[in-house]
């Protein structure tokens, strides 16, 4: 249904989860500032993602009867402390 529609982002969110960690050790090894920065940009956009693939969830969850409001908020909680992470990288590095 339209209503679960982001609930199918779960497994493409994972996969660029993958390719980031692959991302982080190749530069480890490489060092480099571009690969830096695409880590970080594409980071950003896949935590964005899972604010919307897990409020979905939450919502699905709670319309299956679940009300464990604690774990849906620290979820949601855990996911905006990312954003905050990455916007506060990338709004105090230098142009």
């Amino acid at each position: 249904s339209d209503q679960r529609k982001w609930l199918y982002l779960g497994g493409t969110l994972m996969s660029f989860m993958s390719l980031l960690l692959m991302m982080s050790i190749i530069n480890l090894f490489i060092g480099s500032k571009l690969l830096y920065q695409i880590h970080l940009y594409l980071a950003f956009f896949v935590v964005c993602g899972f604010i919307m693939f897990d409020t979905n969830l939450i919502i699905e969850k709670r319309r299956r009867g679940d009300t464990d409001y604690i774990s849906h908020s620290v979820l949601l909680f855990l996911d905006f402390i990312d954003i905050f992470r990455y916007l506060l990288i990338i709004l105090t590095q230098k142009v």
